[in-house]
Formats: structure tokens, C-alpha cells, sequence
């Protein structure tokens, strides 16, 4: 049969090739993170910035530029909001924007990454700041570099953002933080001033073996389907695709703190949720490729795909219908540790209000202070109204403004994150979006399609996961965050049903 649309079908399978250099890309770094063996670092770096490269010079390509335009014209008739044109509009934005952005400036910028992420492991091991201050430094002034190339018009800190959560700025995130820090100041006080709850049972000693059994069991509960995917170990946990055929999941594990597996791999799990279930006729397509970032990755936006994370960690898997349902797997797959803790004290216990110096240990009440603590320091950075020496004191401040919170150290200070030694200025407002997003989300399937949370509340997982198949994954990088949202949930991101749902759990007890 005859293609109706010849141009774009040339064009598809020109991107088509970026996409599989970059799940190239994506394997070398699952590997790097769970198999390589570390004198394989320097020459994994190489092949990792050779195949990245590629990928970048055959979108700027004379070709690629010919086969975008002629596809731009051939698909012009369709709709505007059709998977062709949105394929084409993404890939003539990528190449504009490599075109902008020059390619001596990328090569520092992950030459300094490397220089940088060294100089901050040593500075955690000195547990001294001044030792990672100059690379941060650096950091800044190429990343003050790539901002000016990439253009932005209020602040520097938009440009940046913009990679990471299209569409935001430094502008739109003072105003949804500002409206988010009033709203959660009275929850967070409400539940603090409650009584702490029992929690010893969680820091019970339980073999690895044992806590991965379970937590692989809740994984495919969800949906995850393992035939199409693999849960391994690694530092930090974190989710990679190789196209929704293949999907990695990864964990870590601490004997004496089952919850590390369990909730890790969880979100990760909800990461790995998005990328299988994409329509599979995006598998290999723009639409599943983020050409500006040079990752392929499926979501919409990053704070979207951690909506995914965050809505199976915390909305499932922290709830008390979880608990209730899930007890006895528990009892069953780590025997003789958990028989005297009732589903309510699990509940109770993994919900506990407990305000900590570190982000990733942070409960789910008190989270999004560490993220607008980062978000407010980062742009003060950027912008030159912090300097990288004042940085620990500044943020130290922050700590006590917000949580109350005495810095003893660098290391459990500003120190703490990876983000700003690998150049992720901006990725941080994607985590508390991410947290809005589910929120949003839930909520709307509550008020329109309660017989989903029930099934969800009875421990079948398959009508929610349907749901979000239909509503958001499915649709790969096809629409906007917000687009996204409208089409569910009738509106652009609001904070309302996030903080309600904040309320419900921590003062109320729901």
C-alpha cells in the first residue's frame, strides 16, 4: 500500500535512528549504574559523550533539517494536536535549539560534570564544602552560558527549568511555591503536634532477599509487567528504559529499614508503569524522545513522569487500604518479623511525621520544604544574588526557617545532593510537581470513577492502572503537561487537591 504521508514517513525513520542512539545511550548508563566494573568509568564516559554526539549531530543534520521541513508541510492539513504534527513541531524545536546552543559549550558542560561530581564526592568524604565550592563555581558560569544560548527574558533560571518542566519559569514557580509554603505551613504544624506513632518494627532486621520478594510482588500487583522489564540493585534507585519493550527498575536495600526497598522500588515502579504502556506505535519515534534533552524517555515533562512515581508510592502504597490488603503477603514473604504489627500501625508507622536534614529520607509531609529550600538557593546562584561561598550558610538559614532544623555539618547540608555537581540546575521544582500532579490526578478519578479506588482500595490495581493508561500514558510526549491535565482533570496544575490530600493523611488520619 501506498504511504498517504511519504515525507513523514522518511522523516520517522530518520528519528527513528536518534531514538535507538539514544536507548544505546540509555544502556550503557543502566550498566554503568548496576554492572560496570569501576575501572570501566573512563572509557564507559567516552562512550557514553561519542554516542551522545551522534545523536545530537544527526538531528542538526542538513538531512534530518530537509526531512523535518518537507514532513512540516506534508502534515500541515492534519490537526494540530495530531501525533505526526506534534512529532514534527518537537523535532524542528530540537533542532533550533542545537542549532542555538553551541557544541563547544556542551562538551564543557559535561567535561566540568565529570570534573565536578569528582570533586563532590571528595568533598562529602572531607565533609567540607570548600573543597567542591570552586567546581560549583564553574559550574555556574557555563551554566549561566547555556542559559544565554538557549534565551530567556526575566531570569537565566528559566531557560534551565524549561529542559525539565516545560513551560515553567522562575516567575510561575514563585507563585505555585509561594501558594504551596502558605497552604502546607498549618498542615505540617497540625501534624507534627500530633503524637508520634509506634515505628520501632520498621527498623527491624529483614535479609535482602526477603524484602526484594515482597516489594517484587506489590511491583507486579501494580501492573509492572516483568516480562518487559527487570528490578536490580543499584546506589540509588532509579528507572531507565530501552523503549517499553524493556524497562529497568532498580533498588536499594538496608537491612535494618525494609521500607528503603518497598517504597523505592515502588516509584521507580511508577516510573516503569509510564514507559510500558505508551502506545506502542511511538515505540521509536519522536514522540518518545526527548530530542532537546538527548533522552529517551517517554513522559511528557519530568515532573508528569514523577506524578507517576510519586501517585503508586504514596497515594497506593502509603495508604491504609494498602496495608490492610498487603499484611499477610508481608507475613507470607518475610515470615516471623511482622506478626505482632496490625495493618494500622504499618499504616501509621510508614506515614509518621518525622522531619529530617535529608531530602531522600524526608517523609512525605515535610518533603516539599527541601525542595523549595533548592529551588529558592539554586536561582539565587544563577543569578548572582548568592554567592558559592555564603551558600552554606544560606542554606542552613533555610533549614531553620522552614523545618526548624539545626545544620550540624556540610555533609547533611548543602552537600547532600548529587544535582548541582552534574549541572541539573533547574530539575529540582519537577519532584514537588510531580507530587501536585498525582494529587490532581487522584482526585479526579475519585469524584468521577470511584469504582477504581475501590478495586484500588480492595488491592486490584488493573482498573487504576487502566485509567492512567487512557488518561496519561498512553500519550507519550504527544501533549503538554497541562494539556494533559485539562484533557483529565478539566484544569491546568493547581495545588488545592494536593494540599487536601496532605490534610487528610496527616491531620485528619485518612
Amino acid at each position: 500500500m501506498t504511504s498517504t504521508l511519504p515525507h513523514y514517513d522518511r522523516f520517522a525513520a530518520r528519528f527513528g535512528a536518534v531514538n535507538d542512539v539514544l536507548n544505546a545511550v540509555n544502556i550503557l548508563n543502566w550498566d554503568a549504574r548496576t554492572m560496570m566494573p569501576a575501572k570501566a568509568s573512563a572509557t564507559r564516559a567516552e562512550q557514553i559523550g561519542t554516542l551522545t554526539e551522534l545523536a545530537r549531530d544527526l538531528i542538526v543534520s542538513s538531512e534530518s533539517r530537509a526531512l523535518a521541513a518537507a514532513a512540516a508541510e506534508e502534515t500541515a492539513h492534519l490537526p494540530e494536536t495530531a501525533p505526526e504534527r506534534r512529532a514534527v513541531t518537537q523535532a524542528l524545536e530540537a533542532i533550533d535549539f542545537h542549532t542555538r546552543v553551541p557544541g563547544d559549550l556542551v562538551k564543557a558542560r559535561a567535561a566540568q560534570h565529570s570534573v565536578a561530581n569528582d570533586a563532590w564526592i571528595s568533598a562529602r568524604k572531607a565533609n567540607d564544602f570548600s573543597v567542591f565550592a570552586p567546581h560549583l563555581a564553574e559550574m555556574l558560569r557555563l551554566s549561566r552560558l547555556y542559559a544565554d544560548a538557549i534565551g530567556w527574558q526575566e531570569h537565566p533560571y528559566d531557560a534551565l527549568v524549561g529542559l525539565y518542566e516545560p513551560g515553567e519559569t522562575a516567575r510561575s514557580l514563585s507563585t505555585l511555591f509561594g501558594a504551596l509554603r502558605e497552604g502546607l505551613k498549618p498542615i505540617y504544624a497540625a501534624a507534627t503536634a500530633r503524637p508520634a506513632p509506634r515505628s520501632d518494627f520498621l527498623f527491624r532486621a529483614v535479609p535482602p532477599d526477603l524484602q526484594r520478594k515482597f516489594a517484587a510482588r506489590i511491583s507486579e500487583a501494580f501492573t509492572f509487567d516483568p516480562g518487559r522489564g527487570r528490578l536490580d540493585i543499584s546506589v540509588h534507585p532509579f528507572e531507565v528504559s530501552f523503549t517499553r519493550n524493556d524497562v529497568r527498575l532498580t533498588t536499594r536495600y538496608r537491612e535494618t529499614f525494609m521500607p528503603m526497598a518497598l517504597f523505592g522500588t515502588l516509584h521507580e515502579t511508577g516510573h516503569g508503569l509510564y514507559e510500558q504502556n505508551i502506545d506502542p506505535a511511538y515505540t521509536r519515534s519522536v514522540l518518545a524522545t526527548d530530542l532537546i534533552g538527548l533522552y529517551a524517555v517517554g513522559g511528557t515533562s519530568f515532573g508528569a513522569h514523577e506524578s507517576q512515581s510519586r501517585l503508586w508510592e504514596n497515594h497506593v502504597g502509603r495508604s491504609r487500604a494498602f496495608w490492610q490488603r498487603h499484611i499477610e503477603d508481608l507475613r507470607a514473604d518475610i515470615p516471623g518479623i511482622y506478626d505482632d504489627v496490625s495493618p494500622e500501625e504499618f499504616f501509621r508507622g510508614i506515614t509518621r511525621v518525622s522531619p529530617g536534614l535529608t531530602r531522600v529520607e524526608s517523609d512525605e509531609m515535610s518533603y516539599d520544604f527541601h525542595i523549595m529550600l533548592r529551588v529558592e538557593l539554586e536561582q539565587a546562584l544563577l543569578d548572582g544574588s548568592l554567592s558559592v561561598a555564603d551558600l552554606p550558610g544560606a542554606w542552613n538559614a533555610a533549614m531553620k526557617r522552614d523545618l526548624g532544623l539545626d545544620v550540624p555539618d556540610d555533609l547533611s547540608g548543602c552537600l547532600q545532593d548529587i544535582h548541582w555537581s552534574v549541572g541539573y540546575l533547574g530539575s529540582f521544582p519537577t519532584y514537588t510537581i510531580g507530587n501536585i500532579t498525582a494529587a490532581q490526578l487522584m482526585e479526579t478519578a475519585r469524584s468521577t470513577a470511584p469504582q477504581i479506588i475501590a478495586a484500588t482500595e480492595a488491592g486490584d490495581y488493573a482498573p487504576l492502572a487502566g485509567w492512567l493508561r487512557e488518561a496519561v500514558w498512553q500519550h507519550g510526549r504527544r501533549f503538554s503537561r497541562d494539556e494533559l491535565l485539562t484533557r483529565v482533570t478539566g484544569r491546568p496544575l493547581e495545588i488545592a487537591p494536593y494540599l487536601a490530600h496532605l490534610t487528610a493523611r496527616y491531620t485528619q488520619g485518612e
